[in-house]
């Protein structure tokens, strides 16, 4: 029996929709980041990028555990003397709620170039409102794994 080596052209992606608002951003990252790699695929290949259509709606609504809103800190760095700027999971969130969760998906993802192209398939919305439905997205439960 040959092993089985996925091609571009035998590639077949699926849209799923998770909620953001029922589990916590630890859970919803690691799922959505387990969809845009394909892991859970049988036609997993390393170096074929095989993963699904990702769609996150409520990102407003997004769960952490603790008092990680006001404790957790985001940095970043320009490169110049005293150009450190950190910044609050909180303030994050109420400057832009999505780049929250695309910065934890993204952290998640292996550092090759395939991410570029998987992070393009990564929808985020801030509302319960996507413009994705013409695709027919199935329902992703994180708590469930399906």
């Amino acid at each position: 029996m040959k092993t089985f080596s996925a091609r571009p052209t035998d590639v077949n992606r699926v849209w799923y929709v998770i909620d953001a608002s029922e589990a916590s951003l630890g859970r919803v990252a690691t799922a959505a980041a387990s969809l845009l790699i394909g892991k859970g695929k049988p036609s997993f290949t390393k170096h074929i990028d095989v993963g699904d259509y990702v769609v996150i709606v409520n990102a407003d609504k997004l769960v952490v555990t603790g008092d990680k809103l006001n404790k957790k800190m985001y940095y970043h760095h320009s490169h110049y003397p005293g150009g450190l700027k950190e910044a609050t999971l909180q303030e994050k969130m109420d400057k832009d709620s999505t780049q929250v969760i695309i910065k934890a998906i993204r952290g998640m993802l292996p550092v090759n170039k395939l991410r570029p192209a998987r992070l393009e398939r990564l929808k985020v919305y801030a509302g319960s409102d996507h413009n994705h439905e013409a695709q027919k997205p199935q329902k992703y439960s994180v708590k469930e794994g399906k």
